[in-house]
């Protein structure tokens, strides 16, 4: 994906070696961006519990943060992010205004080791996560370090953007009403049906991405020759079923809160191929359709 000389973001808020959020050693960052790599692959952030939990807003510190402090591939991570969230800036804003819409956009919090937010205070360990308390998204850089070598998708642009997309696609749910309708519809059913709810508001922030993707591509042409299947393998590798067998030999579907493998690769292709707004995972009638 190209990115180069694109513009970055504003809306952003640098928190990394703040209190609260300071950088763990070598040895320590490893096993906690590890179990965050597999906590967010397996469906572990915090917006479902943190919703539950008192939604008071924690204050965050405003201190600069030192660039001589980060690595340059840190740097060089964070300017990518910051490119990815303008370029959600410039499709969603456009998108919404053909809704008759205006898209306000999130913050990025980029934070190291752990963080406070509207929705609790979360670890590294929960992975990159949106917050609909206080419409931000939060990310621990070293997950994506992380991701792209124990994935294999070292040097693709594409495959941590659909991460980026996929949160920010929560954020166009948020948006738009339909997180705060599906998590009371939560609140008021059983577990299984719960997942369920889970599993349609998972797939369609996957269908967001793609819609991202493709309004992205249309205007600056930034897709390159095998962006859309390092997503689509990276889609397959964080569905429910292909982390449950990996892990315990078979999979639960009832358990399910993110979709199947097929599931995710279908939601981000479709709406990779289509960018149509009128097409939802809530349109769904029969679960067992998705």
């Amino acid at each position: 994906m190209k990115l180069t000389g694109r513009r970055e973001s504003s809306n952003v808020e640098d928190r990394r070696g703040l209190s609260g959020g300071a950088k763990a050693g070598i040895g320590g960052i490893g096993a906690i961006i590890v179990a965050a790599l597999f906590a967010w692959m397996s469906g572990g952030d915090p917006v479902s519990a943190g919703l539950q939990a008192a939604q008071q807003q924690m204050s965050a510190k405003t201190e600069s943060v030192d660039p001589e402090n980060f690595t340059e591939e840190e740097q060089q991570l964070a300017t990518e992010c910051k490119q990815i969230l303008a370029s959600t800036e410039d499709v969603w804003g456009k998108v919404f205004q053909e809704l008759g819409r205006t898209y306000e956009p999130p913050t990025l919090v980029l934070f190291s080791n752990q963080v406070n937010s509207a929705c609790g205070s979360a670890s590294a360990a929960v992975g990159p996560f949106y917050c609909s308390g206080d419409q931000k998204l939060y990310i621990d850089l070293s997950f994506f370090t992380q991701m792209k070598r124990q994935l294999g998708v070292e040097g693709n642009t594409f495959a941590y953007a659909y991460v980026i997309a996929h949160e920010i696609g929560h954020h166009v749910e948020n948006s738009l009403g339909i997180l705060g309708k599906a998590h009371q519809a939560m609140n008021q059913t059983d577990k299984v049906q719960a997942n369920q709810i889970s599993v349609r508001l998972e797939l369609l922030a996957d269908y967001y991405a793609g819609v991202w993707a493709h309004y992205e591509d249309a205007m600056n042409h930034s897709m390159e020759y095998g962006d859309l299947e390092k997503g689509l393998e990276l889609a397959k590798a964080i569905g429910d079923d292909w982390l449950q067998k990996k892990a315990q030999g078979r999979a639960t579907p009832e358990s399910f809160t993110h979709g199947t493998s097929d599931q995710r690769k279908r939601w981000l292709k479709r709406g990779y191929e289509t960018g149509n707004m009128s097409t939802s995972t809530f349109n769904v009638q029969n679960y067992n359709d998705l």
